[in-house]
């Protein structure tokens, strides 16, 4: 620490003093940006009787032209680079060790007399000769104007880089490079109000603020060497400026987009045409700014950026509400490259051939998981983590096949969540290893599986990248959005005749969205009718206090990491969130505390109650499904965040949305034959999901509920493996009619709360049926709108909820344990397993009878019968 100051207490803290030596440089849009903060300097020195040199030597109005303690030394870079070097240093020199200097706009050298090169040559001589001398000099710099030649030197050599916005009429600084110092909070955003500088935390107000300008790119972008690819988006750019002017016909312009959409966006004429409806040649260019890499964005990024685009046309309303983003996106042709660099081709196609697809799998994964990555990429991606500070990100897979039509391979892929508040060296780390992890996850079973069952194994499944900012804000030390959800256009499962399919559904979560898309855990998420938000599955108050969401996913900023914690141990941090727009409080809990006269405390209880009937929310989600189901012209779904501000006021931050496969009841399911108590083993009212059906079963498999309870987790990992073999085994893998009867949830990934099968192993089956006989307190989770439901949706399978305590409801596994069990015929030495799990032919019964499966999804009955 030194005596030196800006002469702003605030920004002195932000940065943790100035100190001798420190050159900084202000990145600005125009003049007047840089002016206060000149002006606090030069006060300062007055104050406190510093002499301040200003090197004068731009066409530019100067900053300030006199004061009582600044010199001004008037230069002319015209008469040459050594002169105009020599006469600085000579001045330099004489002054002596620890003064003050400040520089006019190094733009102006680029301007007219030096080079982008010779700019970065300057400042890296005088920054280096300053530093040295123990000085404190500031230069000023127009953002965006030059190119890596100047850039690239001042980044490397200055000790301070800051940059500076303008919105809101207000301005903010956010730090690049602060040499040997560091905050939790230093390379954010802050705003500027009075004597302080605010950390700007909340992510729409970064992006707003960022966004307030045109993005130019990252500034290694002109390092890259520049090829064909990049070639057609410059003339892009040079035809749009042609265009503006008169001098280029639309329909030019509208040949050059569809070259664009085909080399980045996506070969699939579908969704060439919505683009080439909703984007405009501008729009191609901006995205090519924020591309790392060459190729295209994928389908999770061109999902997201077109759902923004069809509500900007259709919906002008809707889409003003809509958080502002400023991701960045990672070209296919980088994982190809990845993948030769690291010698993981040929291992990977390997995959793609012979009948194990798996072998070799955990081979190629570890050699992804360690790979190395070009300089020239890793500095690109250094800017763009620069560029984001220590806001949280988001690396999501974006793969050429993801989210598109026939195909969503929702969960097959990673996605992983950076909390950023290391060192620039710490959050290149992580990212790097988030992209490792990403690109190592196109060579797991589930994802390999997933492409062999839907026939795309051997077609192009290059992974692009989506970096999004985490939506949200901290709250004390946990960052998350006040709430997440997913919404679909139609409506599968209508639990009661008032809800219309049409209408839409929408599964929603307090904090991070990973808890609305993932079966992982007990706990339980808010799912919507739209039409009808008030209604709810469950039958009374107790119901839902017991079935109602109890932790949250959220990113730990101490402990950099994703994580989850109870709601209620969250909620003293939330005293900037309307914590009564999401949860009510438990009447009851109070008065059994007060009746002993305990303090209240914490009684919330997450019911989204006065959020559906109080905000125009479930207004607005139903109409951006509406629109975006006209455009897409198919059922579609989304995924997106939310969060209240102080007015009032919400922004809707639409993540992800892609074309939903929907097989809707288009035909009346024959009446259930008249059929005695004696024939019914399973009658199920409620928690059908999926279209109605009659069907003859060819195998049912049962997991007994009482022995698979007494099983440790091992064995029942054990069980979910033996499972997966039996679905996958010829004999029933060949369009067979399964059925799957077990306790707690398929698919989780927690063996305490049911069988831990993945759907890769499972996904030969018709009907998956949930009891709701694992353990007290727990019950099946309806998994719609999750990664599970999705998969499930396009495989056209049913789902089933069993709740015991219904009315009605019946289970009966007498017949089946009667049976024959194929078990060991079909899994050799699996003995021991024979009382856990039973196998039944349903085509060769003792009874001779037949087993059929009847589900009306609409009167949310299903019932399975011998006859």
């Amino acid at each position: 620490m030194s005596d030196f100051s800006t002469g702003l207490p605030g920004l002195d803290q932000v940065l943790q003093g100035i100190r001798p030596g420190d050159n900084i440089v202000w990145q600005v849009d125009e003049t007047r940006d840089f002016i206060p903060f000149i002006d606090a300097l030069i006060y300062h020195a007055a104050i406190h009787s510093e002499r301040i040199t200003y090197f004068r030597f731009a066409q530019h109005r100067p900053p300030i032209s006199s004061a009582p303690n600044l010199q001004v030394d008037v230069l002319d870079p015209s008469q040459g680079f050594e002169r105009f070097m020599t006469q600085i240093h000579t001045r330099i020199y004489e002054a002596g060790k620890g003064r003050l200097y400040f520089f006019d706009f190094l733009s102006d050298l680029n301007a007219g007399c030096f080079s982008d090169r010779m700019v970065g040559n300057f400042f890296k001589l005088t920054a280096n000769l300053l530093h040295a001398m123990d000085s404190v000099a500031y230069y000023p710099v127009l953002r965006d104007h030059h190119c890596y030649h100047a850039t690239q030197p001042i980044n490397e050599t200055t000790q301070i880089l800051l940059d500076i916005h303008r919105a809101r009429d207000c301005l903010y600084i956010q730090p690049q490079k602060v040499s040997e110092r560091f905050s939790p909070t230093l390379f954010l955003l802050h705003e500027w109000r009075g004597e302080h500088f605010t950390p700007v935390k909340e992510s729409g107000h970064i992006t707003e603020v960022l966004n307030s300008h045109s993005w130019p790119g990252l500034p290694s972008a002109s390092y890259r060497l520049i090829g064909d690819w990049d070639k057609h988006f410059m003339r892009a750019e040079e035809m749009l400026v042609a265009q503006r002017r008169g001098s280029v016909t639309v329909e030019q312009a509208a040949v050059m987009l569809d070259q664009l959409v085909s080399l980045a966006i996506s070969g699939e004429e579908r969704i060439q045409a919505l683009f080439r409806k909703y984007f405009s040649l501008g729009d191609l260019i901006q995205i090519w700014k924020r591309m790392i890499g060459s190729g295209q964005i994928g389908g999770k990024s061109l999902g997201m950026l077109l759902a923004r685009a069809i509500l900007r046309k259709r919906l002008p309303a809707t889409w003003e509400l809509l958080e502002p983003h400023d991701s960045f996106y990672i070209g296919s042709d980088v994982f190809y490259t990845y993948l030769i660099e690291n010698d993981c081709w040929w291992d990977r196609m390997e995959q793609t051939r012979g009948d194990d697809i798996l072998d070799g799998a955990d081979r190629t994964r570890e050699k992804i998981l360690t790979g190395e990555f070009p300089p020239t990429l890793v500095e690109r991606f250094k800017d763009m983590l620069k560029y984001f500070g220590q806001s949280p990100i988001i690396v999501r897979s974006s793969s050429l096949l993801e989210d598109n039509f026939g195909n969503a391979f929702a969960g097959k892929y990673e996605s992983v969540f950076c909390a950023s508040q290391g060192t620039l060296t710490d959050r290149l780390t992580e990212f790097l290893s988030a992209v490792r992890v990403i690109y190592a996850s196109t060579m797991s079973a589930e994802a390999l599986s997933y492409r062999r069952k839907r026939g795309v194994l051997d077609k192009d499944e290059q992974m692009a990248l989506l970096v999004q900012r985490v939506s949200g804000a901290p709250h004390g030390r946990y960052f998350f959005p006040q709430m997440a959800g997913v919404a679909f256009s139609y409506n599968s499962y209508t639990w009661n005749q008032r809800i219309d399919p049409n209408a839409g559904v929408m599964r929603i979560v307090f904090g991070l969205g990973t808890r609305a898309v993932d079966r992982a855990d007990d706990d339980y998420t808010r799912v919507v009718a739209l039409n009808a938000p008030e209604l709810r599955p469950e039958a009374s108050f107790d119901e839902v206090r017991r079935y109602t969401q109890r932790r949250l996913d959220l990113l730990d900023l101490a402990t950099n990491r994703f994580d989850n914690a109870h709601f209620l141990d969250v909620y003293p941090f939330c005293d900037d969130i309307p914590i009564d727009t999401f949860a009510v409080k438990d009447r009851q809990l109070e008065r059994y505390y007060e009746e002993r006269g305990v303090a209240a405390g914490n009684c919330w209880i997450l019911t989204f109650d006065n959020l559906l009937t109080n905000t125009y929310f479930n207004h607005d989600i139903r109409q951006i499904l509406g629109a975006l189901r006209d455009a897409y012209k198919t059922e579609i779904d989304i995924e997106f965040t939310a969060n209240f501000q102080p007015d009032g006021s919400y922004r809707i931050n639409l993540l992800q949305c892609r074309p939903l496969q929907v097989k809707a009841d288009d035909a009346a399911l024959a009446a259930l034959p008249e059929i005695g108590d004696d024939q019914i083993l399973l009658n199920a009212n409620g928690g059908v999901v999926g279209h109605s059906r009659a069907i003859k079963l060819d195998w049912l498999v049962y997991v007994v509920p009482s022995a698979y309870g007494k099983l440790g987790e091992r064995d029942r990992y054990h069980v979910a493996r033996l499972i997966g073999q039996i679905c996958q085994h010829p004999e029933l893998a060949t369009g067979k009619q399964i059925m799957l009867i077990g306790p707690g949830r398929w698919g989780t990934g927690t063996a305490s709360l049911g069988i831990p099968v993945s759907f890769a192993e499972i996904n030969t089956a018709s009907v998956f049926c949930e009891l709701d006989s694992m353990h007290e307190g727990l019950v099946p989770d309806l998994s719609l709108g999750t990664h599970f439901f999705n998969e499930m949706v396009e495989m056209n399978i049913l789902y089933m909820a069993y709740f015991g305590s219904r009315q009605g409801n019946r289970f009966d596994p007498s017949l089946l344990l009667a049976e024959r069990n194929c078990l060991t015929e079909l899994v050799p030495d699996s003995t021991e397993w024979s009382s856990v799990i039973q196998v039944v032919n349903a085509n060769a019964l003792s009874t001779e009878d037949k087993l059929i499966l009847h589900a009306d999804s609409p009167g949310q009955r299903a019932v399975l019968y011998r006859h």
